[in-house]
């Protein structure tokens, strides 16, 4: 597990940077989150972004919709997280992992308690494409995770 607890550390880990606070987003998050867009929607149809999390933070549940393909791509970079379904067990998320979010699944990801974390978010090209914000995620179920 690469549990990275100070601000400092992460920053010499995660290659991509932190990019700005996440603003436009923060209402669908529980903490503090930064965004660092890697690629121009205006230039090309796949949008990637590194999104960093600080320890605790988390987005709110959420479905990404699709007439046709869509779905969202997880490449974890640096730190540790969690990934979670509905229904589903949580799973880890280190440096390496890929994590396929296929459309119309309901889930959140972010930070474990103890460490930042980073992932490249891939905006799967599709028909219709929008994502739904649901309910925030449980603190006490959260605090429950590893």
């Amino acid at each position: 597990m690469m549990t990275t607890n100070t601000k400092e550390l992460f920053v010499q880990q995660n290659i991509f940077g932190l990019g700005r606070d996440n603003t436009a987003f923060a209402q669908h998050f529980i903490g503090n989150s930064y965004l660092n867009p890697l690629t121009n929607p205006a230039e090309t149809t796949v949008f990637l972004a590194n999104i960093t999390f600080e320890p605790s933070c988390r987005n709110d549940w959420h479905i990404h919709h699709a007439k046709s393909g869509g779905g969202q791509l997880l490449i974890c970079i640096a730190g540790s997280g969690w990934y979670q379904e509905e229904g589903k067990e949580a799973v880890s998320l280190e440096p390496g992992v890929v994590i396929t979010i296929l459309p119309e699944v309901k889930h959140w990801h972010g930070a474990k308690k103890d460490s930042w974390f980073s992932h490249i978010a891939v905006e799967v090209p599709g028909e219709e494409t929008h994502t739904e914000w649901r309910e925030k995620v449980d603190d006490e179920a959260y605090n429950q995770l590893g």
